[in-house]
This record gives C-alpha cells, sequence and structure tokens, in this order.
C-alpha cells in the first residue's frame, strides 16, 4: 500500500527473542489501530517488524491471535484499574478510560472487529478470554471484594454480576449502537449500580 510504512532496517546479528516479540507485538497494534483487521495481515507484520513469518507463526497460532495481542500490548497502559480505597471513584476513572478509549480512538472499532472474527477463530477466541476478558473480569473484581471488605458494598452482592452490568453495558453499545456510549451514561451506570449494592 501507497502508506504503508517501510519495513524496519536491522543490522546485522541476531537480536534478543524478547526485543523481537516486543517490536512484532507494536507493530501488530500499530497496524491494526491504523488499518483496521480486514487489511491486517501476518506479511505486513512481519515486513514492520523486520521479523520472518516464521518467527511470526512460531509465537501466534493464528492472524487473530496476533491481532488481538497487538491490540492488547497498545491498550492496556490505558486501562489499568485503579484502587484507591473509593469504590465509586475507582469505578468511574476506569470506564471513562474505557469509554473514552473505545469513543475516541480506534480501538473501539477494532475492539468490535476482534469480537466479530473471535466468534469463528478459536485461537483468537482462546487468547481473548485468556489474556483480556478473564483478567480484567478479575481485576474488578477483586476491587470490589476489597471494597466489600471495607463495607462499600454489601457482602452478598457478586463482583462478577457487577462487571456485567457495567462494562458489559458498554460492550453492547458498542455492538449495537442504538443509543450513544459516553461518559455521561458510565457514570448513569455506577450511580444505578451502587444504589443498589452499597452498604
Amino acid at each position: 500500500m501507497a502508506n504503508e510504512e517501510p519495513a524496519k532496517r536491522r543490522g546485522r546479528g541476531r537480536r534478543p527473542s524478547d526485543e523481537v516479540r516486543q517490536e512484532i507485538l507494536a507493530a501488530a497494534g500499530d497496524l491494526l489501530l491504523r488499518e483496521g483487521m480486514a487489511a491486517f495481515t501476518i506479511e505486513k507484520v512481519a515486513t514492520l517488524a523486520g521479523a520472518s513469518r516464521m518467527t511470526i507463526y512460531k509465537w501466534w497460532p493464528s492472524k487473530g491471535a496476533l491481532a488481538f495481542d497487538g491490540y492488547r500490548a497498545t491498550v492496556e497502559p490505558t486501562l489499568a484499574f485503579p484502587d484507591t480505597g473509593d469504590l465509586t471513584a475507582d469505578l468511574r476513572t476506569q470506564l471513562h478510560a474505557f469509554v473514552r478509549l473505545l469513543t475516541e480512538t480506534p480501538a473501539g472499532r477494532v475492539m468490535a472487529e476482534l469480537i466479530g472474527q473471535a466468534q469463528t477463530d478459536p485461537e483468537l477466541r482462546a487468547s481473548l478470554l485468556e489474556h483480556y476478558t478473564v483478567p480484567r473480569r478479575e481485576r474488578a473484581a477483586e476491587v470490589m471484594r476489597r471494597a466489600q471488605e471495607r463495607g462499600q458494598m454489601r457482602a452478598d452482592a457478586d463482583p462478577q454480576v457487577v462487571v456485567d452490568q457495567l462494562w458489559g453495558a458498554c460492550y453492547h453499545r458498542l455492538l449495537t449502537p442504538d443509543h450513544p456510549l459516553t461518559v455521561e451514561f458510565a457514570d448513569a451506570l455506577v450511580d444505578n449500580v451502587l444504589r443498589g449494592v452499597a452498604a
């Protein structure tokens, strides 16, 4: 493609495998957010990262699995989950960051594409669950369990259900956009949920 970045020039010598892996992930994330899943190929990532396709296939079993790992490496710093001791503030902070990522950057379109492809790509689906959905769900639930210990949530409230109520509602608006996904919507979710679970 005319606007594709040229392959990185490499000097002689073998690069450490960790360095190669990180450069592949950076190239994958950059390509995915710039061009979307439809234009994402192993060949393009290999060219951008200055790596061989054989090296990429050694670590990632499918295009979808590589795309997702590149996405995750790119967005993870933005989605760090705070735990300041104030459950309401922490939920608002995290949901605001999540909503802004999905609505103000290409990450929202890409996440929708990845979720769609995961329905027919078992390697992508497994990677999505193992490295994104399950860890992020558990991190949120852990924050809520600590809030329960502090008396900020009812002891019998199920943190996993609260995760579905908050983040599930955001994914619903991302994937079926009959209403806008906004930070005001995120605030309303937090308010509505915490009125029902506050101690």
